[in-house]
């Protein structure tokens, strides 16, 4: 497990199955279209995105939803051929959905409803004659379970409750297994901050009773000096050798004092040992993100192709428009700190950035921009001025309050770029806050990404403890990308640099 975490950036909640094809994960995506990722993998190493199970709004009906609502926590099975996802659509969403797909790619069915299933977390099981078990997280009650007719959504009997948990605080996030002779309720519990833990109780029917692990919690970075803190959320996955191995989340918190996690809560990998006949999974061990350059040149009518583009309650496509001088991204109004802003994001996924974007702000309002949530984001506007400039905006919202700060380049086009790092582990020189941001501009070169940086403009430096997990309480993570507000602004060029 050379390679930790697998899923780097804002990917919770994994969920993993094995097909003869490889390993498929798709993780939450909460308020972003497209939502619910699907990564593939050969060797459980290497990981390719290769699509989305919610492409269409109508699936999901996340337009409305509130930060933190939206699409929590799936259940991705294999059975006969075919794929199963389910997943609840939460605080004004669909409710419990279940979608189907022979190609994991896609397309997935519109989905059925499952009105009975009124908590969070779905899983999904069948027993040796077919019958479908829902077993779902109710707060505050026990995990509940539903016997359910898949086709139609029908639940053949009302919930009941199953498992109250070990103790621990807020039980959730259950996966059902059969295992031989018995069945195994894995959960979550302790809430997903730092006392997040994994538990796990059997039986020898589907739906009880449970007799908990003696050992519970199974595995926990509590109270620990972890460099991945907050695991839990976990799912299981049985190998062509006969081993076991485990998915869950976790976050990489940053300095000395660990206490912010700028990218949000990951996916991570772990083998899994069985003694005694209950599973030993081992901590994760933090193994790095590989270095990464990302170039993406819109100019000659260049579109968006891969599938790491995501919008805000609304799909990238909605808003913007490839053309020969770039793309297009259209605004409506809507700035950031709307529920549908024209956002053009990807998930950050490393600790140290350098995201820079050529804009032609001529015919616009627009820039580029770090966001975690509505009133927890940063980033840099430019808009062309009455004298013949452009004016550049620098802004950082945090809960209610918004800090600018200005400077003028001139008509053209204009070259916007974050950088972020770590912090240092020297307490003098500010490990007890967060990774440090800073955002700078100049005017555009005709043709490319400017080389050096001798006429940068620094608008200002920040302190990223406030555009943490852990502050800005969204659920997701950093996204960073590009956006209009009025007009039409066009994006030439991007590029994303990473590494840790």
């Amino acid at each position: 497990m050379h390679s930790n975490p697998i899923l780097p950036g804002f990917n919770p909640d994994p969920t993993i199955v094995s097909t003869p094809d490889g390993y498929y994960v798709v993780t939450s995506s909460f308020e972003y279209l497209p939502g619910l990722p699907v990564y593939h993998s050969q060797d459980l190493q290497s990981w390719e995105l290769i699509g989305h199970v919610a492409t269409r709004e109508e699936q999901v009906h996340v337009a409305n939803v509130p930060t933190p609502g939206g699409v929590w926590a799936p259940t991705l099975r294999y059975r006969d051929g075919v794929f199963y996802l389910i997943v609840s659509v939460f605080l004004g969403g669909r409710g419990c959905v279940v979608f189907t797909a022979t190609d994991p790619a896609g397309p997935w069915s519109d989905g059925t409803v499952i009105d009975a299933v009124d908590g969070i977390d779905p899983d999904l099981a069948w027993d040796d004659d077919g019958t479908a078990y829902v077993t779902f997280a109710r707060h505050p009650e026990a995990i509940q379970q539903v016997r359910v007719e898949l086709g139609t959504g029908t639940a053949l009997e009302k919930p009941r409750p199953l498992w109250s948990g070990s103790g621990l605080y807020a039980p959730e996030g259950p996966h059902l297994y059969r295992r031989g002779d018995w069945w195994y309720l894995l959960v979550a519990e302790g809430g997903t901050d730092r006392g997040h833990a994994v538990t796990v109780t059997r039986s020898r029917r589907p739906d009880g009773p449970f007799e908990p692990a003696p050992h519970n919690p199974i595995l926990t970075a509590a109270g620990t000096g972890s460099p991945i803190q907050n695991t839990g959320h976990a799912d299981l996955v049985e190998l062509p050798d006969g081993g076991t191995a485990m998915v869950l989340l976790g976050v990489r918190p940053v300095g000395l004092t660990q206490a912010f996690s700028p990218l949000g809560r990951e996916t991570f990998l772990t083998p899994v040992d069985w003694v005694d006949g209950w599973p030993h999974p081992s901590m994760p061990v933090l193994g790095g993100v590989p270095p990464e350059q990302a170039q993406y040149d819109f100019t000659g009518g260049a579109g968006l192709d891969g599938a790491a583009w995501i919008g805000v309650r609304r799909t990238p496509a909605d808003f913007t428009t490839p053309t020969a001088r770039g793309l297009v991204i259209s605004g409506d109004g809507s700035a950031l700190d709307a529920p549908r802003p024209a956002f053009l994001g990807q998930r950050q996924r490393h600790l140290g950035i350098q995201f820079r974007a050529v804009l032609d702000v001529s015919s616009g309002t627009g820039g580029i921009a770090v966001r975690n949530a509505e009133d927890n984001w940063f980033g840099i506007e430019a808009t062309r001025n009455g004298g013949g400039g452009v004016t550049i905006t620098a802004r950082a919202v945090v809960a209610g309050f918004d800090r600018t700060w200005e400077a003028t380049l001139p008509h053209g086009d204009v070259e916007l770029a974050i950088l972020t790092e770590p912090p240092s582990r020297d307490f003098r020189a500010g490990a007890v806050g967060g990774d440090r941001l800073r955002l700078v501009a100049r005017a555009a070169a005709p043709d490319a990404l400017s080389e050096g940086h001798t006429d940068e403009v620094r608008l200002t430096e920040l302190d990223g403890r406030h555009w943490a997990f852990e502050t800005a309480k969204a659920f997701t993570g950093r996204v960073f990308g590009a956006f209009a507000v009025e007009g039409e602004i066009v994006l030439r060029r991007l590029e994303y640099c990473g590494k840790d």
